[in-house]
C-alpha cells in the first residue's frame, strides 16, 4: 500500500511542476503582444541588440523608394533634380521646426519644405556642457548615418566643432558634451527627434547627396525675421554675439 501511495504522490508531484513551468509560459504568450510595445519603448537598447544590424546601403533598399515617391516632386517642382547636389536644414529651436533648402550645382539653394521637432530639451541658447541637455547653436556638419539607431535612424552632427571648442577653451570649460544628432521617434535628451517618417525621407537624401554636401545651421530663431526671442537664458556667454552674427550671416543668404 506504501508503495503505491508513494507513486501517486510522486506522479503528482511531477504534474505539479510540469503545471508550474507551463502557466508561466501561458501568461507571457497571452501578454507578449501587450509587453512587446512596452518593452520596445522601454528599452530599446535591448531591441537593437537583438534586431539585425544594417548597413546604409539596406536602408536606403528599404525605405528609398518610398522617400523618393513622397518627396521628389517637391524637388521638381523647384526646376531642382533628385537627388539635390547640395543640402541645407535649418532648425529653429522657438519655432521647433526644421527646414529643408536644396540645390544643384548650377543653382541657387531653394527651400523645399518644412517638418515638425517632436521632441527636443533645454532652453534656448548655445551648448556650454555635457549633461546640460541644450540642442547646440552653430553652424554644423553631419558627420556620420547610423543605419542602426536607438531613434530608428539618425544622422551625427559634428558638435563640438571648432568655434565651440575654441569658445570651451576661453572660458576654461571642459567636458562640453558630443554625440549630437537629428533622429527619429518622439524623445530627445539634447537632440533634434522628427519622427520616424522625417528621419527617413532626410536620411536617404542626406545619403544619396553625400555627407560632405550637407550643412546644418541650429539657430534660437529665424534672425531674418526678427533678433534674439524671448526665453533666452539672462547670462548668454560673452561671446553669443560673435555666435548669432555667424549664424545671422548664414540666414540672410537663404530665401525665406
Amino acid at each position: 500500500m506504501g508503495g503505491i501511495m508513494n507513486k501517486v504522490l510522486e506522479f503528482i508531484r511531477k504534474r505539479l511542476k510540469l503545471v508550474h513551468v507551463l502557466v508561466p509560459i501561458i501568461i507571457l504568450a497571452i501578454a507578449a503582444p501587450m509587453i512587446k510595445p512596452w518593452f520596445s519603448r522601454t528599452f530599446p537598447w535591448v531591441v537593437n541588440r537583438l534586431r539585425k544590424e544594417y548597413t546604409v546601403g539596406d536602408r536606403l533598399k528599404e525605405f528609398g523608394k518610398a522617400v523618393e515617391s513622397r518627396t521628389s516632386s517637391l524637388y521638381t517642382s523647384n526646376s531642382l533634380t533628385w537627388p539635390p547636389t547640395t543640402i541645407i536644414y535649418v532648425c529653429f529651436k522657438d519655432a521647433r521646426e526644421l527646414l529643408v533648402y536644396a540645390g544643384n550645382d548650377d543653382k541657387a539653394v531653394k527651400f523645399i519644405r518644412k517638418y515638425p521637432v517632436l521632441a527636443s530639451s533645454g532652453k534656448l541658447g548655445p551648448k556650454l556642457k555635457e549633461g546640460d541637455t541644450q540642442i547646440p547653436e552653430g553652424i554644423y556638419r553631419i558627420v556620420s548615418l547610423n543605419p542602426n539607431s536607438l531613434y530608428h535612424l539618425s544622422m551625427e552632427i559634428d558638435y563640438p566643432n571648432e568655434f565651440d571648442r575654441q569658445k570651451a577653451g576661453q572660458d576654461g570649460r571642459s567636458k562640453i558634451g558630443s554625440d549630437i544628432f537629428i533622429h527619429g521617434q518622439v524623445a530627445s535628451i539634447g537632440c533634434i527627434s522628427i519622427g520616424n517618417e522625417a528621419i527617413e525621407d532626410l536620411f536617404v537624401m542626406s545619403a544619396l547627396t553625400g555627407i560632405k554636401k550637407i550643412k546644418v545651421i541650429i539657430s534660437p530663431t529665424d534672425f531674418r525675421k526678427k533678433e534674439l526671442p524671448p526665453g533666452l537664458p539672462e547670462q548668454l556667454p560673452k561671446w553669443h554675439d560673435e555666435l548669432y552674427s555667424q549664424i545671422r550671416k548664414e540666414l540672410m543668404l537663404l530665401p525665406e
